[in-house]
């Protein structure tokens, strides 16, 4: 095993350091409360480009708490998460709610177990959303979005809605709607947790694929070991807190 260089555990903080400065996203002392219980206790963590994290850990060890505050999703109740984005380096924790989603909507990608999806649209108009939220005209973001599902072989099925696809399909277009604004950094929240075996590895080959391959950084947090052997790094957690890192 070896020692994650974003976690407290490292033992020369100046490779700490170096790290998080290269880091896309960078999580230091990070302690969340929900009332009396603590949700995750000083957690110090770093993801680079071009890698991807595995979260591990039984139930209400603090996995999807941390995926919410490295999103922004929620904010510490002490610590700093710290994202590189074009722009330069930002503090989740210094930024206001809506500054927070208008962050999210660029430089984060999400994709859920269930897909989140919005059944109503069809495949291209939920891979859409995210580009007309940020601005982009109707046209210009269906026709982007129509291009990224034809990459992911999903070509002649843009116009069906969500209830009529496979569910390895709907994860592939979640995929899609993560890549719509190009974002640095995708979060993966149990993205295989509904599909069979069979399926959940091609949805994998997938997402590694738009994510990893690409330069981009990838955190999933997951209870399949199969899914976790196919990241490049494994943090498991309990009680809050990382006990251990492995770097494959």
């Amino acid at each position: 095993m070896s020692i994650d260089p974003g976690s407290s555990a490292a033992p020369d903080g100046r490779h700490r350091l170096v790290a998080e400065e290269k880091a896309r996203l960078s999580v230091r002392g990070v302690l969340v409360r929900y009332g009396e219980a603590v949700a995750l206790d000083g957690v110090d963590l770093a993801v680079h480009d071009g890698e991807s994290v595995a979260i591990m850990g039984p139930s209400g060890s603090g996995k999807s708490t941390l995926l919410h505050a490295m999103a922004g999703i929620i904010s510490p109740d002490e610590g700093t998460v710290t994202l590189r984005t074009r722009d330069g380096v930002r503090e989740l924790g210094g930024l206001s709610d809506a500054a927070r989603s208008a962050l999210r909507l660029r430089a984060y990608g999400f994709v859920f177990q269930q897909g989140m999806l919005i059944p109503e649209l069809t495949a291209a108009e939920n891979v859409a959303m995210p580009l007309l939220l940020t601005g982009t005209g109707k046209s210009a973001a269906v026709r982007h979005a129509t291009r990224l599902l034809e990459e992911l072989g999903l070509a002649g099925l843009e116009g069906r809605r969500i209830g009529q696809l496979s569910g390895g399909q709907a994860q592939r277009v979640a995929i899609a709607r993560a890549r719509a604004t190009d974002a640095q950094i995708v979060f993966a929240d149990e993205p295989t947790g509904a599909l069979d075996s069979r399926t959940a590895s091609e949805v994998l080959d997938v997402l590694l694929a738009e994510t990893t391959a690409q330069g981009r950084a990838l955190v999933v947090v997951t209870h399949d070991e199969d899914v976790a052997s196919r990241c490049s790094r494994v943090v498991r957690l309990k009680d809050g807190r990382i006990i251990g890192s492995d770097t494959r």
